[in-house]
């Protein structure tokens, strides 16, 4: 499966690298997510990550509050 150009996997490992780990594992679920059938284990080659990683970030999904967190900058 490869329905994205190479250059926009380059872009999205980049992106990845970029984040926290959680917020990596979340984005990678919801890469997944809009692939649907196939998408889990694409992701995972695309990332450069384990499955168990994105069923993980697939559970942090559910879990978010309802309120965003306290901003982490003060104005």
């Amino acid at each position: 499966m490869a329905p994205y150009p190479h250059s926009l996997e380059q872009a999205m490992r980049s992106f990845a690298q970029s984040l926290r780990e959680n917020d990596r594992r979340r984005y990678a679920a919801i890469e997944a997510a809009k692939l649907g059938h196939g998408g889990i284990e694409y992701i995972s080659s695309v990332l450069d990550i384990d499955p168990k990683t994105i069923h993980q970030g697939q559970r942090d999904l559910e879990n978010l509050p309802d309120q965003p967190t306290p901003r982490v900058r003060k104005i």
